[in-house]
């Protein structure tokens, strides 16, 4: 199974963005779901992708899953959220390596599952994390990454597909979902 790969073309280009109830929306996505385009669980009538990619399919898809918690009430309770993320989570691992973060404005919604390894291999971990507090002044710097805290305290949750620093990065497990809310530590994870 090779990576999807699309025009290169800002129509591709990800993290995808969209607007719902008043907030926007991101989505990225981390390997190949193939088959989605055939996947009854993965079809999307509201919304449609302006691109080719299986992830702006996919945001499309949890999209369309997620539209009526948000028309109801804005933002809708995590737990609620996490009830539609989880199962359209689930269904992804199916077609294919998905790892993703999905930002509604409100929550970051981590997935990991499974990644293309520096020996070509498919395994686990997809994801790491790293939740640092950064005082005041202070900094987290890595190639092509630079977090400042002005001011004050900050607590940060970083997600990458590798490790970025000398850091203690934790490995997700295949199957776990991380919420974290304003940076601070995970407020829910737990093993799908």
């Amino acid at each position: 199974m090779a990576p999807t790969l699309a025009d290169v073309a800002l129509r591709n280009c990800q993290p995808f963005v969209r607007e719902l109830g008043g907030l926007w929306h991101t989505f990225a996505h981390n390997s190949d779901l193939a088959g989605i385009e055939q996947d009854a669980h993965m079809t999307a009538e509201t919304y449609r992708p302006v691109g080719e990619t299986d992830s702006e399919r996919a945001f499309c898809a949890l999209f369309e899953r997620l539209r009526p918690l948000w028309e109801a009430q804005t933002p809708p309770d995590v737990q609620a959220r996490l009830r539609v993320i989880e199962p359209f989570a689930a269904e992804s691992r199916h077609l294919g390596p998905a790892n993703f973060l999905y930002c509604d404005g409100d929550a970051l919604f981590a997935h990991a599952d499974r990644r293309y390894q520096a020996d070509g291999v498919i395994r686990p971990p997809g994801l790491w994390r790293l939740t640092r507090r950064c005082e005041a002044g202070g900094e987290l710097s890595a190639e092509g990454l630079r977090i400042e805290a002005h001011g004050a305290e900050q607590e940060v949750t970083l997600f990458a597909s590798v490790p970025l620093t000398a850091e203690n990065w934790v490995p997700l497990a295949r199957g776990e979902m991380v919420v974290t809310q304003a940076g601070r530590p995970p407020l829910a994870c737990w093993m799908a």
